[in-house]
């Protein structure tokens, strides 16, 4: 580590200097902590106490302990200038104990060898190929057992999930931040350890071993990563050495409104602990993007545009993000921001932030507020589904169906479309079939893809018991067909980010609620047409240059769910003109083959 770098911000590996690190006869500690008066190690079952001694400027404490090594349990005692003290876990410290144990782990970063060098040296960005992203909170997607700790580890959990990203058209996967947190209910959003993979499910090397499978199956892995704030429990970040070392010294400022502390961006050695944070994950576990937490409140003072442009910020998100497209080649950078600031997903070279994709928040709002009214209202509604092409190219944007969305009484999102149970299933499938026809990359949240109930409970599995109702099970081949459609069809991701890649063949249809889409790419053309109206439609005309439309899929197929057969011809295209039946709440997806030169 570059000390100079460390103080002005420009470090990305300063967790390879600080922490602890096993040598072959014992291990070599060392922590910043400026305004301590002394720094102890306190070690082992035993709580040995062993003095660390000033090094460099007298801002960093060092101490080489002989004899012991990895799965050793330490803290480091702060010693105050008032003569008080406190234990704190380590700031750069590669594992922790279980909660409501809080001291770090001695772990040795070297004790796995990944198998994944050619995934690692193909992936891209995917801004010109399919994107499609299973979010999941780890402990809550499956369980071992229905006891409150009864999770599967890191290394176990692959033989369950990769079989059903397979099987369900997902090729990433989201974690919900697995960095070490005391709360189970904060889902990860409120740290203590940042460079500690959560000892819920394991240790350091059983999460590498997961990323591993995972990319040997051909699936990427996103890590949530949360840059803003972290959790105010004594033992962590807060006032580390006594002083707010992390976080602002004023409360109007330094507390977020989840009560957690925030990060002072402003000052170097908090932007070289983060962005160290963030390559840290991409390079020691091979993840292959972040998705970073809460953009908007860097973007904003207390993420409220009233209050002004935060600007030290906005300059360590920009510093941030192009060191780890440096250091990272192919990973994937996503901003969760539901604010109008202009260039989240420009490159920094042009004056941007330097994602590559931006939650479209507005689309995720407008589209359920839609499916959630009543069809007799939809006709005054018909452009919640319009609105969102008039400012789509001005950024990267990726459609979320999120945790948010299926938490604190929001209903899930199965639950929020309109009408009894057996009325919403064909309304949910009608929704994803223009999640996967608009343009944007896609994410989302587990027990979606089953048409889940209840509201997301971090403490319970998902209900997987829902697959033995015919309803569900329907509903998951559904969505994994149409899943596999997206992968597979290049019209429907290649062209994401150019004009030409989507056209509205009919937007003006307000009272039949009936809406017509074109996605291309190079050497295809597909089209979807909509009745999201309750009354059916009949022989309904529209312009569509080709010479046959051959049905990729329909959402009210029989073996869906819907009433309608297979065999039924659904669609003729002659002389341009493209001639469609559709129940009440379906959608159609046709490949247009095109008229010979």
């Amino acid at each position: 580590m570059d000390r100079y770098e460390f103080y002005t911000g420009q470090s990305f590996d300063a967790y390879e200097y600080l922490g602890a690190h096993d040598v072959p006869t014992g291990t070599v500690f060392r922590t910043f902590a400026p305004s301590a008066a002394g720094v102890c190690v306190v070690y082992g079952e035993s709580r040995s106490v062993q003095e660390m001694r000033p090094i460099c400027d007298g801002n960093f404490y060092e101490a080489y302990i002989e004899g012991i090594g990895p799965d050793t349990p330490y803290e480091y005692r702060i010693y105050l200038r008032n003569g008080q003290y406190v234990d704190h876990c380590d700031p750069c410290g590669f594992g922790m104990e279980l909660r409501p144990q809080h001291r770090s782990i001695v772990r040795s970063l070297s004790g796995y060898k990944f198998r994944d060098a050619q995934w690692m040296a193909q992936r891209k960005d995917c801004l010109e190929k399919p994107l499609n992203i299973y979010e999941m909170h780890l402990g809550s997607w499956k369980k071992k057992s229905e006891a409150a700790d009864g999770w599967y580890r890191y290394d176990e959990i692959g033989a369950f999930l990769i079989p059903w990203l397979k099987e369900c058209g997902y090729n990433y996967v989201e974690f919900l931040p697995l960095a070490e947190h005391p709360l189970d209910e904060s889902w990860g959003y409120q740290n203590t350890g940042f460079f500690s993979p959560t000892s819920r499910y394991g240790d350091l090397n059983q999460l590498k071993e997961l990323i591993d499978q995972l990319h040997q199956n051909g699936i990427g892995a996103i890590l949530d990563f949360v840059p803003v704030h972290f959790a105010a429990d004594r033992y962590g970040l807060a006032e580390y050495d006594g002083t707010p070392l992390y976080e602002y010294p004023n409360q109007a400022v330094g507390i977020s409104e989840w009560g957690s502390c925030s990060f002072m961006h402003s000052r170097g050695e908090v932007r070289s602990f983060l962005q160290s944070a963030a390559n840290y994950w991409l390079k020691e576990y091979h993840f292959d993007g972040l998705r970073m937490d809460a953009v908007s409140r860097l973007i904003y003072w207390q993420g409220d545009p009233a209050r002004g442009v935060n600007g030290n910020a906005v300059d360590f998100i920009r510093s941030m993000n192009q060191g780890l497209k440096e250091r990272n080649p192919g990973c994937i950078l996503i901003a969760e921001d539901s604010t109008s600031f202009p260039g989240v997903t420009k490159a920094v070279g042009q004056g941007g932030l330097g994602f590559d994709y931006k939650w479209d928040m507005g689309w995720m709002h407008d589209t359920l507020e839609f499916f959630q009214t009543g069809p007799e209202y939809r006709p005054e509604h018909y452009h919640k589904l319009t609105f969102s092409m008039m400012y789509y190219y001005d950024e990267r944007f990726l459609l979320p169906f999120s945790h948010d969305e299926v938490v604190h009484g929001k209903a899930t999102i199965l639950q929020k479309m309109n009408g009894d149970y057996a009325g919403k299933f064909p309304q949910a499938r009608a929704l994803y079939m223009y999640m996967m026809v608009h343009p944007g990359k896609k994410l989302n949240f587990m027990g979606n893809e089953i048409g889940h109930f209840r509201e997301w409970d971090e403490k319970r599995e998902q209900d997987w018991q829902l697959l033995t109702y015919p309803g569900h099970d329907a509903f998951r081949r559904y969505i994994a067909e149409l899943n596999r459609l997206y992968l597979t069809h290049p019209a429907l991701s290649q062209w994401d980010y150019r004009r030409e890649g989507f056209h509205w063949l009919d937007c003006h249809q307000e009272s039949r609620c009936i809406y017509g889409i074109q996605r291309k790419s190079e050497g295809e053309t597909l089209a979807a047409i909509f009745n999201l109206g309750a009354a059916p439609q009949e022989d309904y005309c529209v312009e569509v240059r080709g010479k046959k439309a051959d049905v990729l899929l329909y959402s009210d197929w029989e073996r869906f769910g819907g009433a309608t057969p297979e065999k039924k011809e659904h669609c003729t295209l002659k002389e341009d003109t493209l001639t469609v039946s559709l129940a009440p709440f379906s959608g159609i997806l046709l490949r247009i083959i095109p008229e010979q030169p």
